[in-house]
């Protein structure tokens, strides 16, 4: 099919899928009930956010101190290709596109 065909067939999969309740995630509930991308259960939204609000500040590897900050985090430089999302490496190099920075 090209791209400029509309779609003209009926798609009952696409019309009844249900978007994850929370806000911030772009899932639709699976066949279990949950969200294909973060595991929010359909029909608590209050739960789910919880959760993700609970894996944020959890260190990671049930490790008990803080994360320490990442100290180049300040002084990285972005693509200067405004349609990547990548920054320059050690290489003078995007780490996402390989344009120059």
């Amino acid at each position: 099919m090209k791209t400029d065909d509309k779609k003209t067939d009926h798609d009952p999969e696409w019309e009844n899928r249900i978007l994850c309740p929370d806000g911030n995630c772009i899932g639709v509930i699976g066949p279990d009930g949950n969200c294909k991308e973060c595991g929010i259960p359909y029909g608590n939204p209050t739960e789910g956010a919880q959760r993700n609000a609970e894996s944020v500040n959890t260190p990671p590897c049930g490790s008990t101190q803080d994360p320490e900050p990442d100290p180049n985090w300040e002084n990285r430089k972005l693509c200067p290709d405004g349609n990547c999302i990548g920054i320059i490496g050690s290489d003078g190099r995007c780490k996402e596109c390989g344009r120059e920075g």
